[in-house]
């Protein structure tokens, strides 16, 4: 794979680099999952991510407004990505490191609507070797309505998630 090139610009990073993937939140082959789409915005590594997620009535916790569950998995889901492909890019790998949620805190600012579009961006703050700290935010209309900060890690061999993608 040549690391020079992203992704077909139609092509989500998910679909790219892990269409096999079941997870719930960002699983392209999990047909009853959210089934998220991140694509990459400016120049790896310092790339933001960001997504357009449009949710069903059976996302809200009550008429018109998002579960925050749902938001939270949208944002655990997509910051991870953030970190996955940040850490492949910076050290050039030939593919995506297995990463997973060390820490999430998260804040629900605001009822987020089902009824428009969510927009989603995630930008890697800080990073070691093995791990990145990622800052996202969704925002319904022109207000930032959840936003939290993570921590992901890369793991190793003989850990379940090592090679999920």
């Amino acid at each position: 794979m040549d690391l020079a090139l992203s992704t077909d610009p139609k092509k989500s990073l998910q679909e790219t680099y892990a269409p096999d993937n079941i997870c719930f939140g960002c699983g392209p082959a999990n047909p009853k999952g959210l089934r998220i789409r991140s694509f990459a915005v400016g120049e790896a590594p310092d790339a933001e991510l960001v997504c357009e997620f449009h949710a069903e009535k059976s996302h809200e916790a009550f008429a018109g407004v998002v579960n925050g569950g749902i938001l939270c998995t949208l944002m655990d889901c997509h910051g991870n990505w953030a970190a996955a492909y940040f850490l492949m890019r910076r050290d050039a790998l030939s593919s995506l490191p297995s990463t997973v949620t060390a820490d999430l805190e998260v804040k629900l600012k605001r009822p987020t609507a089902s009824n428009e579009p969510l927009h989603l961006s995630a930008r890697v703050i800080s990073a070691q070797a093995d791990r990145a700290v990622v800052d996202v935010s969704v925002r319904s209309g022109e207000k930032i309505t959840a936003t939290c900060r993570g921590t992901f890690v890369s793991v190793q061999p003989g850990h379940p998630a090592y090679h999920r993608w």
